[in-house]
């Protein structure tokens, strides 16, 4: 690969920093295909062309499944176009009971300790809005 053409940016350690390189189909398939001619090993084929050998790994296992084939892009389901003609509404859940969890108030006022099943607990202190706090029992006794 000649690369006077094109000049490679790199940082102070020498790391590629400029535009990454992109392939077309084409050229993967091309450089694959010279993977696959007898003698001709991934690391040396990568090295001619200036890739990494595990990019040309994955290209060669792209190609097993059929997907550098020219047409291959073209297969993909088509799009159907969608129109909405009336909003859906979703109704909320109504707050869950909290028989799940063991409740008990702890004797410093305002405070409510929680424990769940799993090990989980829960200290709520002060005021706290009641849909919040039953979301948050709710998620916890899910697990």
């Amino acid at each position: 690969m000649d690369t006077s053409a094109s000049r490679t940016i790199t940082d102070k350690t020498g790391r590629r920093t400029g535009p990454r390189r992109r392939y077309t189909t084409a050229e993967k398939r091309a450089i694959v295909e010279e993977t696959r001619q007898r003698g001709a090993s991934v690391a040396s084929v990568a090295q001619q062309h200036g890739i990494n050998a595990n990019l040309l790994f994955g290209w060669r296992r792209l190609h097993q499944q059929g997907l550098l084939e020219p047409d291959a892009a073209a297969t993909a389901a088509p799009l159907v176009p969608v129109r909405i003609s009336t909003p859906t509404v979703i109704a909320a859940k109504s707050p869950p009971t909290v028989p799940k969890a063991r409740q008990r108030r702890a004797s410093s006022g305002g405070a409510i300790d929680i424990e769940f099943a799993g090990g989980i607990r829960v200290r709520v202190q002060g005021d706290v809005d009641r849909t919040t706090l039953a979301r948050v029992i709710d998620v916890l006794s899910s697990r």
